[in-house]
């Protein structure tokens, strides 16, 4: 059943001013609320969860913060701008930590390469590993530049719904090579293997194959080296956190533990919500920040659509799934010194492995691990004296003929999980005091993400810009689409960004009645 808020006052279209219901507590979501809120909207944000923060929630367990997604924040100033077009001051109500180095990735032979804030000292790391590899690196890095300026700043900005929006852009897709893929152009650059794996491996940060995603997103590198890498004191629950009361501030409603049944619809206009349990909620606007395949499939299923059909979503290509291992450890906090805030563990393949996930959809019994010790950088994460964890291994998503049964691989992979977590914080399996793990059956039951998929569709070029869902709906008028499916894409800096591009879609509201 739905749980309203107490004192809840359901906005409708005869209110003073024009209402907007945002589906989905998301930070494609929070963000849309706020903007929408900032212009003047009466706002109603829904999520289904007990939290706010979608992907960047968290769970508590026996006194251990897990905050379930993201972990890192690249780009504050997207969260600055968001601010200040609230009329805010970001640092007045989120606090970042820096972080150098950034990560350090490993490689099963033993050695290591740190990424770090300073150039001085990341050069000095390149020069140490690869020393053969300087001049191509120092090609890459403006490489990275150039694409950051015509892909995040210029068309990462700007809506990208029309035809002609993608056509004016052709001559810089084709000037940067865009048809190249990340890894291509990285080897064009460097030789060694390991570096090769260094510099193209971001990708799967938003869930995109690296020897298939377009070279644009090389930016990546750039947002590092330009903005770091920061911690949100907290997590990003508190960010998340943070951005809801921001809402509540302006005179929003945030409905928690609430299910959109479908968007209602009125001719060919959307005209509010039916929540499950039948109460309609009326809305001038209604914005969606679930995933785009679920808001055309599941959402509106009687529409018939011109687009996004669910033929159309099925023959799309969906980004890879994850599996999550969370853990709190006993007193551990003055063990294994050497592994800081982020590692990067380097199973035995790197292209092999990716393609097991992307191509083959295998599970391989070999894996990659990004391990996140929060605990180092924030005492809040865990007891004192214990740590926090959490393992994600790249694993294979289920839209394939035959899916991952996760509820009998969940254990055994989890073990060879242990295995290889053993090498780098020996021991740490019998001080396990607390855990939860996340597979691509719980993305798909939690998140309402088609085909347990960890990023939605993945940003293959033909799936970007004006080829992914647009912000404005091709489907039906006055629905609007936010978050990691739509425009701009998966990540952080681009889900904020998307309801940046959809604060220049969306009119100004409309004042006056009572």
């Amino acid at each position: 059943m739905t749980r309203l808020e107490p004192n809840l006052k359901i906005p409708l279209v005869s209110h003073a001013k024009s209402s907007a219901v945002v589906i989905g507590a998301g930070l494609g979501g929070l963000s849309a609320a706020m903007r929408l809120g900032a212009k003047g909207y009466s706002v109603t944000l829904i999520d289904r969860l007990d939290r706010v923060g979608g992907r960047g929630s968290s769970v508590t367990k026996n006194g251990f913060r897990f905050d379930l997604g993201p972990t890192i924040l690249t780009v504050p100033q997207v969260f600055e701008k968001l601010w200040a077009d609230c009329g805010r001051e970001f640092t007045a109500d989120v606090n970042l930590v820096p972080l150098d180095p950034f990560y350090e990735i490993r490689w099963q032979d033993g050695s290591r390469f740190q990424v770090r804030q300073d150039e001085k000292d990341m050069l000095a790391e390149v020069t140490h590993n690869f020393p053969q590899d300087l001049k191509g690196y120092l090609k890459f890095l403006a490489d990275c530049e150039k694409r950051y300026v015509f892909g995040f700043e210029g068309l990462g900005r700007k809506p990208m719904n029309r035809l002609w929006d993608l056509v004016k852009e052709l001559p810089g897709f084709i000037r940067l090579r865009a048809d190249r893929s990340v890894y291509a152009h990285v080897s064009a650059r460097v030789k060694d293997p390991k570096f090769r794996m260094a510099l193209s491996f971001h990708p799967l940060f938003i869930g995109g194959d690296p020897r298939n995603v377009t070279s644009m997103y090389i930016l990546v590198s750039h947002l590092e080296k330009a903005f770091g890498v920061h911690y949100v004191q907290g997590g990003v629950q508190a960010l998340a956190d943070s951005m809801a009361n921001v809402v509540k501030e302006q005179g929003g409603q945030v409905l928690l533990n609430s299910n959109v049944a479908r968007i209602s619809v009125n001719g060919q206009k959307s005209d509010g919500v039916i929540l499950e349990n039948g109460l309609k909620l009326n809305a001038d606007i209604v914005v969606s920040n679930a995933d785009p395949g679920w808001t055309y499939d599941k959402l509106l299923p009687t529409h018939k659509k011109r687009r996004w059909s669910g033929n159309r979503l099925k023959k799309s290509r969906w980004s890879m799934g994850l599996f999550v291992w969370y853990f709190g450890t006993r007193n551990t906090k003055k063990k294994w010194q050497d592994v800081g805030h982020h590692t990067i563990i380097n199973g035995p393949r790197y292209r092999g492995l990716l393609s097991d996930i992307f191509d083959r959809c295998y599970l391989a019994d070999d894996m990659s691990i990004y391990l996140h010790r929060p605990s180092i950088t924030d005492p809040n994460v865990a007891p004192e004296g214990d740590d926090c964890f959490y393992a994600l291994s790249p694993v294979p998503n289920l839209k394939t003929p035959t899916p991952v049964d996760w509820s009998q691989e969940l254990e055994i992979y989890k073990n060879k999980m242990r295995k290889v977590l053993e090498e780098t914080i020996p021991g740490f399996s019998s001080e396990v005091v607390a855990e939860h793990i996340l597979t691509p059956e719980d993305f798909e039951k939690r998140y309402l993400s088609p085909y347990g998929a960890g990023f939605s569709l993945e940003p293959r070029i033909f799936q970007s810009a004006w080829f992914r869902p647009h912000n404005i709906s091709e489907e039906i008028e006055n629905l609007y689409l936010v978050g990691a499916g739509t425009h701009p894409g998966a990540g952080i800096p681009s889900v904020v960004t998307s309801s940046e591009v959809l604060a220049q879609l969306v009119a100004d509201p409309v004042f006056g009645g009572s």
